[in-house]
This record gives C-alpha cells, sequence and structure tokens, in this order.
C-alpha cells in the first residue's frame, strides 16, 4: 500500500453494472447475482449489490445503516442533498450521486427513488475508492481492509471521516439487526474487527471539547458562525439533523453550508461533538441564534428509531449541565424545539420527540427503575461525565475493591483510576472510559451460578442488567427468569458464538465477564 488500482476493464465493469441495475429496476433476474425474492428486497439487493462490486455484504449494510437505518425516506432529501439508503448525495462537497450514476449507468433519479439501484450505486462508490487506494482482490475480501474506503465514501474531512468510518466497525463488531421498509429484517453478524486505518485516521478525533469534557471538538468552517455574542445566553435549542451524525459534522464544516450548531449528539451511544464554542454564535435558529445554544440530534424526524434512550440521556445531561452554567430555566419556555423558535420555518425535533421524557431527565430524573444500577441503556461514561450512571460505576467499582471514591456521580482522577484497575484486570483496554464492554464486565461480576428458566433472585437481575449492556437493547430488571431474558440469553449467545441454549452456564458468565 498504496498500489496501483486493481486491473478492473471499466468499460467491461460499466457494462455489467448496467445490466445488474436494469435487472433490478425491472423486477428481473440479474446475471450476476441469484434472482430476487420478494419477500426480502433490501436483503437481495445487498447480496447482489455486494457480488457485482467485490464490497463485503455486512460492510455494505453496516454502511447503509449508518447513513439512514435503511430508510430511504421515498427518495426525499437529506439536510446535505443526500438520498436514499446508500445517502448518495449531490452537494458542492459530496457528488457520490453523480459518480454513483456514471459508476453504474442509472440515471440520478432512479438512484434517488429505487433502493435497489440506491444500494448498488452505493457499492460501486465504494469499490471506486477501494480501486483508488489499490486494494487488491485478496485485500478486498477482508473487512478490516475496507477502512479508508469507508472513511472516503463519507466524503468528509478529518476528524469527521474517523468518526463515520469508527462507526461503521463498531456497528460490524457489535452487529446489528434493522427491520427495513416493509417489516424486512436486514442482520449483520458481530465479529471481531481490527480495522487498518492506515496514515489517514486522524488523532484530532479524540480532541476534547473546551466547553463540555464529555464532548469531543471539531471546528465548525469559521463562515458558518459568529464570533462573540450579541446577546445573554437564555435558553437551549433542540434539532433533528435530518441526516446522520458524521454528516452533519461534515456538513457544518463545509464553507458553503452557512449553518452550524454548538453541539451533536450521536443516536448509537450519545457520543457528542462539540463544533461552536459556547461564546460563539452559530447559525441554528435565526432570530434566536444570538441568545441561544444549540443542541443537534442525528436522525430523522419521522422515524422515531433513532431517538434512543441513551441519545435523550446524554442529551439531557449536556442540557443540565449548560443550564447550570448559563442559568438557563429547566422549562419549555426556555428549552424548546427549533420548530418553536420565533420566525423559523422547521418542524424539528417533531411529533416523536419525547419531551416529557427529555425534561425530566434534565431536571435530574434518573429513569433507573427503582435502583441506582438498572438503567434501560448505558452510555458511555469517562471523565467530566456526571449523572445517576457515573454513580452507578463508582459504586459498582467500590462494591469490588476499586477505590473509585466517593459515589458522587461525578467522573474525576480517582474514578478513571479505578475503571482502568479494573479494565486491565479483565484484560480490557485501559483507556478509563466504560464503554459497552467495561459496562458488560463490571455490571456482570460476581458469582456465577447456572441460571435457567424459572430461575429468580439477585444473580438474576445481575444477568439482566449485562445483557442489556451487551445487547446495547433493554432487557427488563424484574429479578425473574422468563421467556424475554432467555431470548436475550440466546441473541447473546449467538452474536458471541457460544452454545445457543438460552441458559446461563459457565462459559455464558465467563464471556460477560470478560467484557464481551
Amino acid at each position: 500500500m498504496p498500489r496501483p488500482p486493481a486491473a478492473r476493464p471499466r468499460v467491461r465493469a460499466l457494462a455489467a453494472a448496467a445490466l445488474t441495475t436494469a435487472a433490478l429496476l425491472a423486477g428481473a433476474p440479474a446475471t450476476a447475482a441469484p434472482p430476487a425474492r420478494a419477500a426480502d428486497p433490501m436483503n437481495t439487493a445487498f447480496a447482489q449489490a455486494a457480488e457485482e462490486y467485490g464490497v463485503p455484504r455486512d460492510l455494505l449494510a453496516a454502511v447503509g445503516y449508518g447513513e439512514t437505518r435503511l430508510d430511504a425516506h421515498a427518495g426525499e432529501p437529506s439536510q446535505a442533498n443526500g438520498y436514499g439508503v446508500m445517502h448518495l448525495a449531490s452537494n458542492p462537497a459530496n457528488r457520490s450521486l453523480e459518480k454513483a450514476s456514471a459508476l453504474t449507468g442509472a440515471s440520478e433519479t432512479q438512484l434517488r427513488r429505487n433502493t435497489a439501484a440506491n444500494i448498488l450505486g452505493g457499492a460501486a462508490v465504494l469499490r471506486d475508492h477501494a480501486d483508488a487506494l489499490g486494494l487488491d482482490a485478496a485485500e478486498r475480501r477482508d473487512v478490516n481492509a475496507w477502512y479508508p474506503a469507508v472513511a472516503r465514501y463519507s466524503e468528509a474531512a478529518e476528524p469527521a471521516a474517523t468518526l463515520y468510518a469508527d462507526a461503521v466497525y463498531t456497528f460490524l463488531a457489535e452487529g446489528l439487526t434493522a427491520t427495513a421498509s416493509g417489516g424486512e429484517t436486514v442482520r449483520v453478524p458481530s465479529r471481531p474487527v481490527a480495522p487498518d486505518k492506515g496514515a489517514g485516521a486522524a488523532s484530532a478525533a479524540l480532541a476534547a471539547s473546551p466547553d463540555y469534557p464529555s464532548a469531543l471538538w471539531t471546528a465548525a468552517a469559521t463562515g458558518n458562525y459568529a464570533k462573540g455574542r450579541t446577546a445573554t445566553i437564555d435558553k437551549v435549542v433542540v434539532h433533528v439533523t435530518q441526516g446522520s451524525y458524521a454528516g452533519s459534522i461534515s456538513w457544518f464544516q463545509n464553507p458553503s453550508a452557512k449553518v452550524s450548531a454548538h453541539y451533536v449528539v450521536r443516536s448509537s451511544d450519545g457520543q457528542i461533538t462539540q463544533m461552536v464554542r459556547d461564546g460563539d454564535t452559530a447559525y441554528h435558529a435565526r432570530s434566536a441564534n444570538s441568545s441561544s445554544l444549540g443542541i443537534e440530534h442525528e436522525g430523522y424526524i419521522d422515524n422515531p428509531a433513532w431517538f434512543t434512550d441513551t441519545m435523550y440521556r446524554s442529551s439531557a445531561a449536556l442540557t443540565a449541565h449548560l443550564s447550570a452554567r448559563y442559568g438557563i430555566p429547566k422549562d419549555r419556555a426556555h428549552i424548546i424545539g427549533h420548530s418553536e423558535a420565533p420566525g423559523n420555518d422547521h418542524t424539528d425535533p417533531g411529533a416523536n420527540w419525547d419531551w416529557d421524557r427529555y425534561m425530566e431527565l434534565v431536571r435530574g430524573g434518573s429513569g433507573s427503575g427503582g435502583d441506582a444500577l438498572s438503567f434501560p441503556a448505558y452510555a458511555t461514561q469517562q471523565t467530566g461525565s456526571t449523572g445517576p450512571q457515573v454513580k452507578a460505576v463508582q459504586q459498582l467499582l467500590n462494591e469490588q475493591g476499586y477505590a473509585a471514591g466517593a459515589a458522587d456521580g461525578s467522573f474525576g482522577p480517582a474514578t478513571k483510576s479505578a475503571v482502568q484497575a479494573f479494565q486491565r484486570a479483565r484484560s480490557l483496554d485501559a483507556d478509563g472510559a466504560v464503554g459497552p464492554r467495561t459496562w458488560t464486565a463490571l455490571l456482570s461480576a460476581g458469582t456465577t451460578p447456572a441460571l435457567s428458566h424459572g430461575s429468580s433472585g439477585d444473580a438474576v437481575k445481575r444477568l439482566q442488567r449485562s445483557l442489556t449492556a451487551a445487547l446495547g437493547s433493554t432487557v427488563g430488571v424484574d429479578g425473574g427468569f422468563g421467556p424475554s431474558t432467555a431470548e436475550a440469553v440466546s441473541d447473546y449467545q449467538e452474536s458471541r458464538s457460544l452454545t445457543v441454549d438460552g441458559a446461563v452456564g459457565s462459559a455464558t458468565w465467563a464471556a460477560l465477564q470478560a467484557g464481551r
């Protein structure tokens, strides 16, 4: 690396792509892929596109999931003028729509509105990036070798490109199950990943926010905000990106956008990136710009699946912090939606945004289900984090003999040192942050009794909490091993290549306590 682009006659490739596209659009079988089945058109489209362009099917699906949660939005554009499941874009910084049309022979209208053509176009663009990077046939079979091509697919500058590619590889590592339009289920199994990031991975992606320690920092383009303030900060404005997290960061870095927000929140894990300093004026809410702080949330207003519990909690913690710092009242007159800002014509965050739940969290509600350790989701906790989940981390560490200091809900140096000691003892990456793997190991620590349908007690509660952290989906914590817990155990066992029997023995406990 780098090598000359792999030999692939462009004329023959374009002709094959055109035949495949025509077959997909006509509903006839394509010669390069198995016949489409009416019951699972999106799965078939991913399989056909992967075969045609030599892109790993699961990688292609993970890119689509990261862009749109596999929702084509009926051909309507995103904020960045991107279309379809694969978010083929047409804007000054990203011409992937036009590139896909040239590579496949499909028209831009077909690529915007036909999901099979859109997925084929996304595969073509990914392969074009792989060819430009010089990936040979053997490398293209290795999902880890595609990391630089995935980063290029974002058409983002660093560090947004790294954030984008990291998210895709997180989906590959953790696996995903998504429901596409029509009820079709698209799955990507979890697997170990070790992406070859190459020289393009920017350490700047890990820079800390200057105003909110739990956030990353990536500056918006200077023309997309104004230095300083002309009014006192007295409100927070809640937005929805109408696009992906990394895509929105990239758009705010684009000088032609002329828009920005102070913070952007990711759906899957609540990660936050600050892009405009609190003391500067972001362009996000017209007349309210001078007196407000804007928080963008990854997703689309018509799809509530983007508004995860982790996102709500992370955003609410940020809003509570801003409210305390700037004396903003924690009420709906001062914490408002974009649609409520005077002089605005936007509709976000829309009817699917749960204001009651959000405001309860902003005001300090734990949503913990009656104890200090059980949550519907577990967000990453690190230096500067505050709140009930930090207190849970501290309690668990102290109980297990790792001196985290007082369980005060504030993640400081003592808590970080205790987390690192725990991580080293479990052979985890000792980065001092409590992500999914460390949460899983912390919550499952203790005795390892055999558990199965009908079991009950505190060990079952430990199991239910740790499964919630490991799977990234809520498992009810009631201390009773019923059908839903058995199903969650089976899902965990299958995703970790364990014997799938729905019961918890030594092997399943060992995997959980190792943070797998």
